[in-house]
């Protein structure tokens, strides 16, 4: 279930996290980032393309609810979702990359599989 992981983030803090970090991912299709946040936003972004491929009026002003640019929603609707349905699940791709020079924290890089 997405959203279990509090990130050492209040709530508030978490989900705008959140929100602008899958904005991101679909507007660019990979970001690096640590890998525990790397596991949310695959949770959320692969929730999001799921809730794309449907196309409806409600399915898009909940995308809208949540990605704060209506470019990525464009995007997400005319061309990351009909490009995944035939998919079921697994739009995203987790790559550990080894550890932060500065504090040793796992990182790993997101992206968008084609």
């Amino acid at each position: 279930m997405p959203g279990t992981r509090k990130l050492g983030k209040r709530s508030d803090q978490r989900n705008a996290m959140m929100r602008a970090m899958v904005t991101f991912l679909l507007e660019n299709g990979k970001i690096e980032t640590t890998v525990p946040r790397a596991k949310e936003v695959r949770a959320m972004t692969e929730k999001y393309i799921t809730l794309a491929k449907d196309n409806s009026l409600h399915s898009k002003r909940q995308s809208l609810a949540f990605i704060t640019k209506e470019s990525v929603i464009k995007k997400l609707y005319d061309e990351i979702a009909p490009a995944y349905a035939d998919i079921n699940g697994g739009y995203c791709r987790i790559t550990k990359t080894g550890p932060r020079r500065g504090d040793a924290a796992e990182m790993a890089i997101i992206e968008l599989v084609k």
